[in-house]
């Protein structure tokens, strides 16, 4: 049986969690990494979330970033998932989901890519506008509970609210930077 999605209450603990690991990661592939960004529900304070920190790690190039594989597999646990570059070549992905203790997906990519700035604009559009987090921790909560093993699912229905967000905050950035 495929396991519930559930949205839990936000954790303060959650920043530490991924700064531990960030540490860690940078400790065995540091020298391929020029960046790493806490991201996904886990890093918008007050927002509720899967309990799995996201991590999004920029290297300059994909092939650099397989170099990573083999310290982050058998230094650290995860679990390279080659299976999803069909869907998503620009990405290589990672989890790692230990019967006890913090859960991560692991998402690396170039710093240039369209992957890195979309998940950074989210991410930061929804620190700065709690009332756009609010409508997203709301919006996960009844999509959680609509179609609860069907993960798949509920991403798609979450994309069409991710996109808006995406586009208000480049037009943010837009506005920023005019003269």
């Amino acid at each position: 049986m495929k396991q519930p999605i559930i949205i839990v209450d936000y954790d303060p603990g959650w920043p530490n969690v991924f700064e531990v690991e960030r540490t860690r990661i940078l400790s065995v592939a540091g020298e391929f990494i020029i960046a790493i960004e806490h991201v996904g529900s886990t890093s918008v304070p007050g927002l509720g979330a899967k309990p799995i920190i996201d991590i999004l790690t920029g290297v300059r190039t994909l092939a650099e970033g397989r170099q990573t594989i083999e310290p982050l597999t058998t230094q650290l646990g995860y679990e390279y998932m080659p299976e999803y570059e069909v869907e998503m070549p620009y990405r290589l992905y990672f989890h790692k989901h230990p019967p006890v203790g913090d859960q991560f997906h692991l998402h690396l990519v170039e710093t240039t890519s369209e992957f890195w700035e979309r998940h950074l604009l989210f991410r930061n559009y929804l620190r700065v506008h709690p009332e756009a987090a609010q409508a997203y921790d709301q919006l996960k909560r009844r999509l959680a509970e609509e179609y609860r093993t069907r993960r798949e699912a509920y991403t798609d229905a979450k994309t069409e609210f991710v996109r808006s967000i995406e586009a208000k905050a480049r037009a943010e950035i837009a506005v920023d930077i005019r003269p």
